[in-house]
Parts: structure tokens; sequence; C-alpha cells
């Protein structure tokens, strides 16, 4: 036997270093090839890192939140054979993670789990499906402990705590009670790296913010038209594809505003291609997969790879290139609506746009007041490169185009 030491593997695009999200094996457990054994965030993405031996798992390095550098060794495998490893792999006792969150355990309790320490305050994690699932069974997820990342509870939990005899407290039923306790959610992963961007990002740039409003009526109706006569396996168009190819227009109108700023180099680079990044929230975070060369699409290509970028994005399987290369973004706040906000601008980009939901509303057009659908824009400008007047041309270059949408297309 033999033992085969395995170094963080160089993943591409520049990536030095990595952060431990995940471990999908535990001391002692068979493996095989290709099986996964731990998850690496890097600055763009999260990646599976296969198992490159058969063997059995002996040691492993590197905590949930640790940061691994580029080759250095993180799991070693007892194999057949002779194996790689020097012996100086087992000079320093191995940083083996004992408290971070695992997969559960398929042996059932036999009294219920304690009931969570959650404050008052706090809402417990869970994805759409579990949430979904607590309130059709009657269960009450402040009471359950979950066991994945930062505390999520899982499909695995609810039966745990199901099998161990619980009660089931059905929302709305029974006397409230007072809570006490917190929960510490360590500020790791995607969760991390969304706080390094945001915190670069409005430390290093001098935020603008512009707002407008945007009668779309008449956008409405041609959205409505072409999508009651839209192509045969042809995506349903919302406002966003007509917005992005609306940008198109604008912003080789006003180009310093798809553009990078090096903070370093103290360079505006200015781009040709106008790659859209869509900021699309996940059960994990908040990620920006991009949309490139949106200048070369029509408008029913533009829905199609929207719709595919932001789709693997929530499914997790976007890939470092989907996750990178924007050189704008916007921000949609869907149904939430709201009547403005002050997006933080994606680092290194010199702008964002932040679309808001369309309704509804009462304006006055020739002295009459009339009925027409009003979609609100917010965004940002990095000043130290866009002036007040360029940011503001753009977003009202843009509302021209989206309030004659037959512009866009001409």
């Amino acid at each position: 036997m033999g033992i085969y030491s395995f170094k963080l593997p160089d993943i591409g695009e520049g990536v030095v270093e990595g952060e431990v999200v995940a471990w999908h094996v535990e001391i002692g457990a068979t493996v095989k090839e290709d099986d996964p054994v731990l998850d690496v965030m890097t600055d763009k993405a999260t990646v599976t890192i296969p198992c490159p031996v058969d063997g059995t798992v002996r040691t492993r390095r590197g905590n949930v939140g640790e940061i691994l550098p580029v080759g250095q060794t993180c799991i070693t495998f007892e194999v057949e054979g002779e194996g790689n490893s020097t012996g100086e792999e087992e000079e320093s006792e191995p940083v083996v993670e004992e408290s971070a969150p695992e997969k559960k355990s398929k042996t059932k309790a036999v009294t219920p789990p304690a009931p969570s320490s959650r404050g008052g305050n706090s809402k417990p994690l869970a994805s759409p499906a579990v949430r979904r699932r607590a309130k059709e069974e009657g269960l009450d997820l402040s009471k359950v402990s979950g066991s994945g990342p930062a505390g999520r509870i899982t499909h695995e939990d609810l039966d745990d705590w199901k099998d161990a005899g619980s009660p089931v407290a059905a929302a709305g039923h029974g006397p409230r009670e007072a809570k006490v306790g917190t929960t510490e959610i360590p500020v790791v992963g995607l969760r991390r790296k969304i706080a390094e961007q945001m915190h670069k990002s409005y430390s290093n740039i001098a935020h603008f913010s512009y707002f407008e409003d945007v009668d779309v009526t008449n956008l409405e109706e041609l959205r409505q038209h072409l999508n009651s006569t839209r192509p045969e396996g042809a995506p349903k168009l919302t406002y966003l594809p007509f917005i992005m190819q609306a940008l198109v227009k604008a912003l080789s109108e006003r180009p310093e505003c798809n553009a990078h700023y090096d903070d370093e180099r103290e360079v505006i680079i200015r781009h040709e291609a106008i790659n859209l990044g869509i900021a699309t929230q996940t059960e994990r975070g908040l990620y920006v997969p991009v949309v490139k060369n949106v200048e070369a699409m029509d408008l029913w290509q533009t829905a199609a790879e929207m719709g595919r970028v932001t789709n693997a994005a929530k499914s997790g399987d976007a890939s470092l290139e989907e996750l990178s290369g924007s050189t704008f973004t916007i921000t949609s706040l869907g149904k939430m609506g709201g009547t403005g906000a002050t997006p933080i601008i994606n680092h290194p980009e010199v702008g964002i746009l932040g679309v808001h939901n369309a309704s509804d509303s009462a304006v006055v057009r020739d002295g009459n007041i009339v009925i027409r659908r009003i979609m609100k824009l917010s965004s940002s400008w990095d000043h130290r490169v866009v002036d007040g007047f360029d940011g503001a041309m753009l977003v009202q270059i843009l509302k021209n185009y989206l309030e004659h949408p037959a512009t866009i297309f001409m």
C-alpha cells in the first residue's frame, strides 16, 4: 500500500487560491476516481474538485472557510501500489474539519433533535422547496436544526425531525412562544466573496446614482404581440431582452459607460464588445452570469442566452467563463418593485442599471390624467470616470429607446 498526496489544482483564469466551502468525503471513506471530494470557491465560482485516484481517505487539510493556495496538499489517500507521497506531507499535522456541516447520517434519532437556537428575528435558512414542504406538512422551521452550510435546513433535516417523533407545529396554531438565543453564521464561501466585492467596490468607487421613470406602455404592447406570435421553441420575452438590446444602442452612443477602470494603473479601458452581466439571486447567494457580445444578437437570441446563463447560475452549473467578462451589469428587482435603489457597481465596471417592475400608474399627458405603464430605473456610476451628465445621458437615451421600442431595431 502507498500514500497518494493530492494538491489543490490550478483551476484556470489566474486563480492562485481557493476557499474550502464543503467536503464531500470523510476520513476513512473509500473513494473512486472522479468522485467529488471537495468544493472550492474562487473569485468567480464554486468548483467541485474530483478524486484523482481509487483509494481510502487518510487525511484532509482545510476547514470550511479556510483559504488554500494552489499547489498545497489538501487530501491524502491510501492506495494500492507505491503512491506518489515523499512523506513530507506527514511532517505537519493535517487540519481536519470537525465542526463543519457535513451530510447527515441516515441513522435515525431516538429522541427529538434539540430545537434551533435562532433568535426571534432570525429567519431559518432553507431553500424554497424545503419551505414549501414544511408548510404543506405543518412543520415549524424555527424548531428544526439545520445541518447544511451556515445552518441551512435540508430535506433530510425535516425527515429526521419527523422520524424522531417531534410535535407538528402548524403555522398559526397553538400558543405563541417567546424565543431566546442567537445564531452565528460564518461568513464563508460565496457570502464572503460577495462581502469582499461589495466592500472593494463601495470603498474604491465614488458612486453617484440617477433615477428615471420610463413609460413602457408601447413596449408592453409589442412584448405581448411578440409573445403571442413567437416562433416555436422561442423563449417567452420579459422586459430584460428589450432593455439589453436598447442598452446595446445606448452604450454604443455613450462608450464611456461601457468600460472598466483599472485602479492600480489609473487607466480607463473602453470595451468594443457589450457583455452584460445579469445579477441573479440563487439559493447559494448572488451570482452575475454574463451574456457575451449582445451587440451580435437579435432579440430572441438575447432572451435565449440570458435564460441559459441565469439558469446555469441558479442550478450551480455555470462555468468560470460564464461568470466573468462583463462590461456592464443589470440588476433586476423584478416583482419586488420599489420606488428606487442605489445599486453598487460591479467592480471594475463603471456603471450599473437597476430595473424595477412596471405597473399601471396615473400620469398627466397633454393636461389629462391617463393610465400608463411606468417602469422605474435606478442607476449608479463611477464618478471618477463617468461625469453626471454622461450617466444621465445614457439613461435618457435608454429611456427614449424603450418608450419608442421600434427604434431599438432600426
